[in-house]
């Protein structure tokens, strides 16, 4: 099961958060400053799974931003991996060439769920 997905810049700034369980708001900020602290630190040569408190975080990097999951420690790792590759071939096409301040300035060009279900179809 999916916690929460969230994409961060190099610098830690938080572009886009859901959350899938009940968090304060100081929680939410700490679990981003500790999963940012987590990616940004690791060797491009390891793997894109790490474990978080009680559950894993799957990442990927692209561009500027860092994708990140955090979902149940028994959950598939590739699956989750290419879900964010596919979420992200999505914003790509949504916004033709995606970056940060389409992110940042344009998001309410559409709905992302929208996206998704048309992508799913198509395949």
């Amino acid at each position: 099961m999916i916690r929460f997905i969230l994409l961060q810049n190099r610098q830690g700034k938080t572009r886009l958060a859901k959350y899938y369980i009940p968090l304060e708001e100081s929680e939410k900020h700490k679990l981003e400053y500790e999963v940012h602290r987590l990616v940004v630190n690791r060797d491009p040569k390891f793997t894109n799974f790490v474990e978080f408190r009680t559950h894993k975080v799957i990442y990927r990097r692209y561009a500027g931003l860092f994708f990140s999951m955090c979902v149940d420690i028994t959950d598939n790792e590739l699956a989750y991996l290419e879900s964010i590759h596919l979420f992200v071939e999505i914003l790509d096409h949504f916004f033709s060439n995606v970056c940060e301040l389409d992110l940042v300035f344009n998001f309410h060009k559409g709905s992302c769920k929208k996206q998704v279900k048309r992508q799913s179809l198509k395949e």
